[in-house]
């Protein structure tokens, strides 16, 4: 009498098993990897090779963010600077503080400072900085007010959800070209007047510049 299953059924339920934790150890990794502070949590602040204060360079000495981020116009990544970049100020500037001792050590060497890097998205997300920065988005948007922070920290959530409030509605967040590197600029210092004027500007801006309200998965995932 023939059997009703050939004999490579007899097997499934180990390959079944072995799926199912290959499968389940995949998910636990991902979750593990991408849930951590530095990819999703509001208030990741590593500590970094050398003390460097946004609240100094930025909000008080009035530094333009493409200085040091020089690539934010026409990459899709925000560089770091050289410390080469770095010295251009401080050869005269506090030029023997201990504290910049790594920043001459590397610039004289060549070899780059290893930041700890702060802002990193998944691997299947693209980003590109210049596409938002040359259409009206401030630094701020995605960094909040880095122009206040002593230590650089993860200030928003770079969600999905973050990212397709920004797509669905880009006039509540666009202001003009010139301004997207004032991080303290607003469109009123009335709380009021300002929601009135960007409601109004923001969606002339948006036609003005051809800014597409993309939520297709392609836009973000390729």
């Amino acid at each position: 009498m023939s059997a009703i299953f050939p004999k490579w059924t007899n097997k499934l339920p180990l390959m079944v098993a072995i799926g199912v934790v290959v499968i389940g150890t995949t998910v636990v990794g991902g979750v593990w990897y991408y849930g951590t502070p530095k990819y999703t949590r509001v208030g990741y602040m590593p500590v970094q090779p050398v003390a460097y204060s946004h609240a100094i360079h930025v909000g008080q000495l009035g530094m333009d963010c493409r200085y040091c981020h020089s690539a934010i116009e026409k990459s899709w990544y925000a560089n770091l600077p050289s410390s080469s970049t770095c010295m251009n100020c401080h050869n005269q500037v506090l030029k023997d503080d201990p504290r910049l001792a790594l920043v001459r050590d590397s610039a004289a060497s060549g070899k780059p400072i290893e930041w700890v890097q702060i802002h990193h998205l998944p691997d299947f997300v693209y980003f590109n900085h210049s596409v938002h920065v040359t259409r009206g988005i401030s630094c701020v948007e995605c960094h909040g007010q880095i122009n206040e922070m002593d230590e650089v920290q993860h200030a928003k959530p770079l969600s999905m959800s973050f990212c397709l409030d920004c797509h669905r509605n880009p006039a509540a967040r666009i202001r003009p070209i010139d301004k997207v590197t004032d991080l303290t600029w607003k469109w009123s210092a009335d709380p009021a007047a300002a929601a009135t004027k960007q409601a109004a500007e923001g969606q002339k801006m948006v036609r003005d510049m051809h800014v597409e309200s993309l939520q297709n998965c392609s836009t973000c995932h390729r």
